[in-house]
């Protein structure tokens, strides 16, 4: 059977239908799982985003919250050194020319504000050099380093989990999840089914894999009041069960297309002419931490191909081992089943299939 190539769209969000000029398509989720959808307006965000600190903090690009360690770690050290430098100055510490023999500076050594902030610096890593330290003599400067102390521990503490939380966030596990470009309507087992591909491309397994689908689309009710994005649940299914046990091998999944399917309309000729999304979320639990990650992918109508099948991914070594061959993970070839290239008026099969089971 001859391999058929597909182009890939290059940008997600324009393609072209049959027949018409390349125009904008609405996407609500791109293909690598990423939201589409712009917040406008929205009232008070800013403080939205700070009442919940600890998931903007663990949210933000890296190469921000580098800076807000970095930021963290040096200006307490430089608040504090300028408490520490007023503390002396006011207790006479700095006036050299003036000070009596038998004065006690409050911080012995610190004469400066760069001393002072050393000082800071010093007492907050815990490096002890033994030339800067507190005296007895300023009951403030004790009272300030315990409160230095105790803030810095906290703030370290902060910036250090949310460094461990986003290095051990579930999101990057999900990333090695792999959807098929294209998803495929043909027949199985006798059934029309829209079908997709899913892999693990890690050798650790996912269990407890579970897959959905949303239909989104514009729709109008009986009222007359139309709904822009209406979400329909789409059901995917392996062979004849609704979820996997575990995800190791690239596994095919099924929608069967009947009369209580939100794709039943749908038809070869019509498919490109349609305006609709169909969201797929993949549920999987991991093997190693017990975290549950979720990937996301979407099709739109220029991505469902009418009348075709994947091409086999799994094969056997010489050495007896399955073979998982990615080239051809995305590969599709026509399909085996005379009826789905020539016949694709759907009440026309329908009639046919009825017409077979009759005695």
């Amino acid at each position: 059977m001859e391999v058929i190539p597909i182009k890939m769209l290059q940008d997600p969000l324009i393609c072209s239908s049959v027949g018409k000029n390349p125009q904008m398509i609405r996407r609500v989720v791109s293909k690598d799982g990423h939201s589409n959808v712009r917040l406008d307006n929205v009232e008070g965000m800013v403080k939205l985003y700070l009442h919940d600190i600890w998931t903007t903090v663990v949210d933000i690009k890296w190469r921000y919250k580098l800076t807000l360690f970095s930021a963290t770690f040096v200006m307490t050290w430089f608040i504090f050194g300028i408490v520490f430098y007023v503390i002396g100055k006011h207790h006479g510490d700095m006036d050299l020319p003036e000070m009596p023999s038998n004065h006690t500076p409050c911080l012995m050594n610190v004469e400066t504000l760069t001393g002072a902030f050393l000082f800071s610096l010093e007492s907050q890593t815990t490096i002890g050099y033994g030339f800067r330290y507190i005296s007895e003599e300023c009951p403030h400067a004790v009272f300030t380093l315990v409160a230095q102390l105790v803030i810095t521990c906290l703030a370290e503490i902060f910036v250090t989990g949310a460094f461990l939380a986003k290095l051990a966030r579930p999101k990057k596990r999900a990333e090695t999840i792999k959807f098929s470009h294209n998803a495929v309507i043909d027949k199985h087992d006798g059934k029309m089914c829209l079908i997709i591909r899913v892999a693990n491309m890690r050798k650790s397994p996912l269990i407890q894999c579970q897959l959905s689908g949303k239909f989104l689309h514009t729709y109008e009710t009986k009222e007359g009041e139309k709904t822009l994005l209406h979400q329909s649940s789409v059901r995917f299914q392996v062979d004849s069960a609704s979820d996997s046990p575990f995800l190791i091998l690239p596994l095919t999944y099924y929608h069967v297309i009947d009369k209580a399917s939100p794709l039943r309309h749908l038809t070869a000729e019509n498919l490109q002419r349609q305006e609709f999304e169909l969201v797929v979320i993949l549920n999987a639990t991991m093997e190693s931490t017990a975290a549950t990650c979720q990937r996301r992918t979407s099709y739109i109508p220029m991505e469902i191909l009418w009348g075709y099948q994947f091409m086999p991914v799994l094969f056997t070594s010489p050495e007896g081992k399955l073979l998982a061959d990615f080239s051809q993970f995305n590969e599709v070839r026509l399909s085996s089943d005379d009826n789905m290239l020539f016949c694709n008026d759907r009440e026309k099969r329908e009639l046919e299939e009825q017409y077979r089971k009759e005695p």
